[in-house]
């Protein structure tokens, strides 16, 4: 490793000493005009060569993976009502509201059910009505 610093040094001495020496003769020279065939190529120095770093890796473009929609969907529920041994469920109650107040397509449906009364009481786009529960 202190072998590499010091051939890395040397380097940057002989490319400074290169450019300086260029410069210095470029203002001793008198000004010729030379043809763009004949011209002499530019002198440049050279940088050392950059080390490669092993921490330093170039990362390889993947395809997009497809995420999973972030939409939420409500799950799929069912209420079921047991009261003394009788059991109704919310789809059942929502049908024989709709069906009472006689509405295909209602916009709200509230249901209130009183199992100590045996009773369903609702309310389906401002009409009120109930039902015998079972």
């Amino acid at each position: 490793m202190a072998k590499k610093k010091a051939d890395t040094k040397a380097a940057q001495v002989k490319t400074e000493a290169e450019v300086v020496t260029a410069e210095v003769v470029a203002e001793a020279a008198p000004a010729v005009e030379i043809p763009a065939e004949e011209a002499p190529k530019a002198i440049v120095a050279k940088k050392p060569a950059a080390k490669k770093s092993a921490t330093k890796k170039t990362a390889e473009k993947k395809p997009a993976e497809k995420k999973a929609s972030t939409r939420k969907t409500a799950p799929k529920t069912n209420l079921f009502i047991q009261y003394q041994g009788a059991e109704v469920s919310y789809a059942d109650l929502v049908e024989k509201a709709k069906a009472d107040a006689g509405v295909d397509a209602p916009k709200n449906i509230n249901l209130y059910v009183k199992p100590e009364d045996n009773m369903v009481y609702y309310v389906i786009d401002e009409k009120v009505g109930g039902f015998v529960l079972a």
